[in-house]
């Protein structure tokens, strides 16, 4: 269970969920995201897809058991940072408004275990 609650802390740093309103986004990011979350080392599990959302250029997830901290730069640049208990992953990547595409580095800990790795992410809505 702890590898499932880092995993889910490590797709938090790509990006988007769902989109908060009905209105027109406040930049061109915002919206629904797939990311695929892929580990290159450590001992995490080797990879999960999820859908998150990036709200008014922020990166932001439901659960308040969850502590995000992340923005997406006008130019596309992602910075997240992620903690959940003692677990926490940090990352960095880009996003392309043009292609709905992007891709970066993760990396954190979960019980003692470091893993790192990289995602892509693909917009949806």
């Amino acid at each position: 269970m702890l590898r499932r609650h880092f995993i889910l802390l490590i797709a938090l740093l790509a990006a988007p969920l769902w989109v908060a309103s009905r209105t027109a986004a406040a930049t061109p990011y915002d919206g629904l995201w797939s990311v695929l979350i892929i580990t290159d080392s450590g001992t995490c599990d080797r990879g999960y897809r999820y859908a998150l959302r990036i709200v008014n250029g922020r990166v932001t997830y439901d659960d308040p058991s969850f502590d995000v901290s992340g923005r997406v730069a006008p130019g596309g640049q992602v910075s997240v940072s992620v903690r959940h208990g003692q677990s926490g992953a940090s990352g960095t990547g880009r996003l392309s408004a043009a292609s709905g595409t992007g891709a970066g580095r993760w990396s954190g800990m979960s019980g003692g275990s470091r893993c790192a790795g990289h995602w892509e992410a693909e917009k949806r809505g």
